[in-house]
Parts: structure tokens; C-alpha cells; sequence
């Protein structure tokens, strides 16, 4: 190719808006497995927040609801201040976590009253400003992979100082997960090997 060409295309891709660009990427920065079992990271958009935990009964309430027209399993889930963590499995044949997350979003946005500074850009998009846009996706690999998500997850807020044990957080599976014998009651196994690495498992 010549270096005019080379040229011509690098100013034509310039031209380009954003959205046109994302819009002609494939979609190839999530990973979709029918029927797969994931790990996701769920924050809102003000990190200081408590949300969440101040209103826990509206967003267990969005969960249910997108659960009742959209089914999935949920293996583990642990709900913090300003994020949360889960593992869901999807039914057999069906990858669609995407439209679930949004869904649940809308529907926890909608239950509470409209006080957030919104941004002109979050306003023209009709968002609320309560949500970050995006999520983080793990697709679960194996059993030792599942074990070590589900082990980050419960461990979460002892991590994040905010109880001194894993099983004073309330809103944690933690709990089903003792009462199934699972784990026992004062777990805090691999704290040290946790807590040591950086970002998620």
C-alpha cells in the first residue's frame, strides 16, 4: 500500500465518530459460552457510595424481577456499599448476561427517587448517573477457577475492612454456603494468598 493511501485511510478513520467505530468492531471483548457460569464485578458510578446497602430491598427486588422473566442460577453473590460480585450460571443455550445486568440497572434505578448530579452527557442518554456503564466478565474455566471466584467474592468485605470476619457481612451467600456445609461458620481460609493479589482472581 502505498503511503498515500496509508495516509487517506488514517484520516478517514479520524473522521470517524466513536460510536461508528465501536458499532463496526465485532463483538469480541466478551467472552460468550452457552449455558457458561461467570464471575462479574458490578460498580456504581460514585465509588463512596452505599447505595447498594441502603437499599438493599430495592435491588434484591431488581434481581428478582429480571430473575422471573429471564432466568439464571445464582451460585454465589456478595452485595457491598458501592459494588458487587456474583457468579450466575445461564440456562443451556443462553449467553445473554448483558441484557440481564441492564435490565437489573433500569430496574434498581427506577425504584430509587432522582437526586444525582447528572452529567449533559448522561442526560441526552436518558442514564440516571447511578451506574457505571460497563461491568467486569470472567468466563469460569474449571472447578479449581470456581472455587477460587467464589472464595474472592465471600472474602470481599473482610478485604475491604469492613467487618473483622467474613461471616458478620449479612448481604453475602457466605451464609448458604455455611449452612450447606460448605464452609464453617469462621472461615478465612487463604486470607493471606487472597488478599496478596492484585485486581480480581
Amino acid at each position: 500500500m502505498s503511503r498515500c493511501c496509508r495516509a487517506e485511510k488514517r484520516s478517514a478513520f479520524r473522521r470517524m465518530r466513536a460510536s461508528d467505530i465501536l458499532n463496526a468492531m465485532p463483538d469480541y471483548l466478551r467472552n460468550r459460552v452457552p449455558g457458561g457460569t461467570y464471575f462479574f464485578t458490578v460498580n456504581l458510578l460514585e465509588r463512596r457510595s452505599r447505595l447498594l446497602v441502603e437499599h438493599i430491598d430495592a435491588f434484591r427486588e431488581a434481581v428478582r424481577q429480571v430473575r422471573a422473566r429471564r432466568p439464571f442460577h445464582i451460585d454465589a453473590w456478595v452485595v457491598l456499599p458501592d459494588h458487587t460480585h456474583c457468579v450466575w450460571t445461564l440456562p443451556p443455550g443462553d449467553t445473554d448476561y448483558s441484557g440481564r445486568w441492564k435490565a437489573i440497572k433500569i430496574a434498581f434505578a427506577k425504584s430509587l427517587p432522582k437526586n444525582e448530579n447528572l452529567s449533559a452527557v448522561r442526560v441526552r442518554k436518558g442514564e440516571r448517573g447511578i451506574w457505571q456503564r460497563r461491568f467486569w466478565e470472567h468466563t469460569i474455566q474449571n472447578e479449581r477457577d470456581y472455587a477460587a471466584h467464589i472464595d474472592y467474592l465471600h472474602i470481599n468485605p473482610f478485604k475491604h475492612g469492613l467487618v473483622q470476619q467474613v461471616n458478620a457481612w449479612p448481604y453475602s451467600s457466605f451464609h448458604r454456603f455455611v449452612t450447606a456445609g460448605i464452609y464453617p461458620n469462621d472461615w478465612v481460609s487463604n486470607v493471606v494468598d487472597l488478599l496478596a493479589g492484585e485486581g480480581e482472581p
